[in-house]
């Protein structure tokens, strides 16, 4: 053996060896990854050839090793760490030769770019991570960023280390609204990064708040790395526990798990949402601590300027801005309670539902049920018993058949008896306006009240209506008619709220950017869509937005994106409540109203788009977004591909069964986690996440996917690990982003120094989920999927 290291080993080192020169060649990451693979099998190939490189291979025909499968012991179990006194046998790396490794490669390579590039599954999530980058990168040229960081620092600045506050809050905001790290590091050391140090702060705090905060883009949602990752691991996760389950016996996944083998992007950015927050709170901790304990280094600003509304006394401020918000809301969670507020669904299948099954399988195997019951406990196993024991009396499970008439009408009377007064998309939507109508009055207390009390009247009225005269089965057209009035009465009173509104400086530059947010994770985290179709939106949205932001730079009018919102709006609203199916034979009156009115704002908000699209053009905004939208998903794309042709490198010499072996090796599912998790850490110190993702995480993911861990903590621990990966000195991007704007005062040593503490809350971040996973886990637990 060369050197005295199997030929395996010596393969790996060789890899590494090269990937570490490629990506530090110069050439650009993405065409560094696949030469790498390429020159690393050339190297490996000619030493096989040579007789170099003999992999020690258990010999499988020994009696030794008969006697372990002789004794129950599964032969994917069975390796040399563990086992290390089994006799072996010495064999080449490559058993059948390096061009048929060669050919088995060229041929896999393909077909993993047609399925994860060219016309995969995966390729309708994959085309979110563009239409992300396209929204963050426009929000980033439409200058949201000064404007947050200005106005917030008027809000946090008169506080002890208020400054580096408001980073972190115009951080988490921009990660949810652009997560594009690179950008937000930019931008805030460019805006920030001077201000802090005009007003006293200290360099290290400054550039360490500022990197820190710059890569909360990469685990607050929508963050293109669980984009990425997601996509990755669930392929994994569902192949890994299907190979978890026939190990043990079992049929499949299903049958083990008693659930599906499934993990989404969507679940993924709800697991990510607590997480995130909990990230930005610890970054907001240790600033506001350091100026409690350093108040020289991170002194108080004194604000140059009001917000644009009118002084308040804090018994206004407490009244409009807690009290009554809280007794709305809570007015609302009563009414649900009781049965006031609720689903008003009366809707008859032609079919009743097939009786319910018992929790668990159990016409499995012995082995399968013995691992069964090690997975869910033994008296989950025996609730499942006794449940198919009653199935069975009661003469097996009920098949689903087609209801007569009598039927559909005995359930459609019992659901028109359970249908609550209110429905909950009425309650929540006027709900909503009530809210901004009582943000408005205290905004403004002095102003003329009357407006406020008609629109909130105009909500009462409504919800009075739809308890009197509106029942599930009034029609549509109807329900509109019957709300005329009252919605007249609450626009009324929604124009001079948003005029008021738009009077204070906070308000108007967060809420914008806040509505685009909700839209795109609300629909994300409630499970209404899937992250592609919301990315759509996003990129839109953050279109109109940057366009009508650059409309009222030149002071021209930006009614057209306005009533372009509102059109989408209102094709929102008849499309949910419309049954727009104008083909059918018996097609009303309403329908076809309801059509029109559905078609003409569609085309008006297509209008509105292509007139944004235009106004950027002009403006010479789009070509860059452009631009950088096509260089920064291209980039990711041919890491992809590089990355897949250096795993199949990895493959053919045996060197990803190899690393899994030695994982497999360790009792203990933990001890196997922290290690890959350390191995992660280590590796965020010279790589970048994106090789990390598509190089490490498809070797050692089937071994850490393919336990009993919850594939959502696993997936969240690895993107928090990940963030490390851009704060780590010496290679953290981060830290380059902030080194290339920042002042030469200001040393690369002290940007070092003061990233490190934010390491540091990063591990004790991972830490707090590792001891505490409902983290992770509860807000998916919450929002049905």
């Amino acid at each position: 053996m060369l050197f005295g290291l199997d030929g395996v080993e010596i393969g790996l080192i060789i890899v590494f060896l090269c990937l570490f020169a490629g990506i530090l060649s110069g050439f650009p990451v993405a065409f560094a990854i696949g030469g790498a693979g390429v020159i690393a099998f050339a190297i490996i190939a000619a030493l096989d050839s040579a007789g170099l490189l003999i992999h020690q291979a258990i010999d499988t025909g020994s009696q030794a090793y008969n006697a372990l499968i002789n004794q129950g012991v599964r032969p994917d179990t069975i390796s040399i760490f563990r086992y290390p006194e089994l006799p072996r046998v010495e064999v080449p790396v490559f058993p059948q030769g390096w061009e048929t490794a060669v050919d088995r490669n060229i041929s896999f390579i393909v077909n993993r770019i047609n399925e994860r590039v060219l016309a995969g599954q995966s390729i309708e999530t994959l085309l979110a991570v563009l239409m992300f980058v396209m929204m963050g990168i426009t929000l980033e040229r439409s200058r949201i960023a000064e404007d947050l960081l200005t106005t917030m620092a008027r809000v946090f600045g008169p506080l002890p280390g208020g400054l580096a506050v408001s980073i972190v809050v115009v951080g988490a905001f921009l990660a949810a609204s652009t997560g594009i790290v690179g950008a937000t590091v930019v931008t805030m050391g460019l805006l920030a990064l001077p201000t802090m140090l005009r007003a006293g702060y200290s360099p290290k705090l400054a550039t360490g708040v500022i990197s820190a905060s710059g890569t909360l883009g990469q685990i607050i949602p929508p963050s293109i790395v669980i984009v990425l990752l997601g996509t990755l691991a669930g392929d994994i996760y569902a192949r890994a526990q299907e190979q978890r389950a026939q190990s043990v016996g079992c049929r499949d996944a299903l049958t083990l798990l008693g659930e599906p083998a499934v993990v989404s992007v969507g679940t993924l950015f709800q697991a990510a949402l607590l997480p995130g927050i909990l990230l930005a709170g610890l970054y907001a901790a240790y600033a506001f601590g350091f100026a409690l304990f350093n108040p020289s280094k991170a002194p108080p600003v004194l604000s140059d300027g009001g917000d644009g509304s009118e002084p308040t006394t804090p018994a206004e401020r407490w009244t409009w801005f807690a009290a009554v918000p809280a007794a709305l809301i809570g007015g609302v969670l009563i009414a649900g309670q009781i049965g006031i507020v609720g689903s008003q669904d009366v809707s008859v299948a032609r079919y009743s539902e097939q009786g319910e099954t018992a929790s668990l399988r159990t016409n499995v195997s012995e082995e399968c049920q013995a691992a069964m019951i090690e997975v869910h406990g033994q008296e989950a196993w025996d609730r499942a018993v006794a449940e198919e024991q009653a199935i069975e009396a009661a003469g097996g499970v009920e098949q689903a058949h087609e209801l007569s008439e009598e039927e559909r009408a005995e359930r459609l009377q019992q659901q028109l008896a359970d249908a609550a007064p209110i429905g909950t998309g009425i309650a929540t939507g006027f709900l909503l306006l009530a809210l901004i109508l009582t943000t408005a009055r205290g905004i403004a207390p002095s102003a003329d009240p009357l407006p406020i009390a008609v629109g909130l009247g105009g909500v009462a009225l409504a919800l009075l209506i739809d308890i009197v005269a509106i029942s599930p089965l009034t029609s549509p057209a109807v329900t509109v008619l019957w709300l005329a009035i009252p919605i007249a009465l609450t626009i009324y009173g929604l124009r001079h709220a948003f005029a008021r509104l738009a009077q204070n400086e906070l308000l108007r530059v967060v809420f914008p950017p806040l509505v685009l947010i909700v839209a795109v994770l609300g629909s994300i985290l409630g499970g209404i869509t899937n992250p592609t179709p919301a990315a759509a939106l996003g990129a839109g949205g953050a279109i109109m937005l940057a366009a009508y932001r650059k409309l009222r730079d030149e002071n021209r009018s930006g009614k057209i994106i306005i009533w372009s919102t509102f059109a989408l709006i209102i094709m929102l609203l008849v499309g949910i409540n419309f049954d727009l199916r104008v083909g059918i034979e018996e097609t009303g009156f309403d329908t076809w109203v309801a059509y029109i009115v559905a078609q003409a704002a569609y085309l008006y908000a297509i209008f509105g788009l292509l007139y944004a699209c235009f106004v950027l053009f002009r403006g010479g905004v789009l070509a860059p977004v452009v631009r950088e939208t096509a260089k920064v998903t291209s980039m990711v794309f041919t890491i992809l591909i590089g990355s897949q042709l250096l795993n199949l490198v990895l493959i053919s010499f045996g060197g990803e069964h190899y690393i899994q072996q030695f994982l497999k090796s360790f009792d203990n599912e933990y001890t196997v986690f922290l290690i890959v998790m350390l191995v992660l850490f280590l590796l965020g110190f010279v790589l970048d996440f994106l090789e990390i993702i598509y190089i490490v995480v498809p070797i050692v993911g089937p071994v850490i996917y393919g336990g009993g861990f919850d594939p959502k903590w696993v997936t969240i621990m690895i993107a928090v690990n990940l963030q490390t990966s851009f704060l780590t000195p010496p290679f953290g991007f981060a830290l380059f982003y902030l080194r290339g704007v920042a002042p030469r005062s200001i040393t690369t040593g002290q940007i070092y120094q003061g990233v490190l503490p934010f390491v540091l809350i990063q591990v004790v971040g991972l830490a707090i989920l590792w001891y505490f996973p409902g983290i992770v886990t509860i807000v998916p637990d919450l929002i049905p999927n």
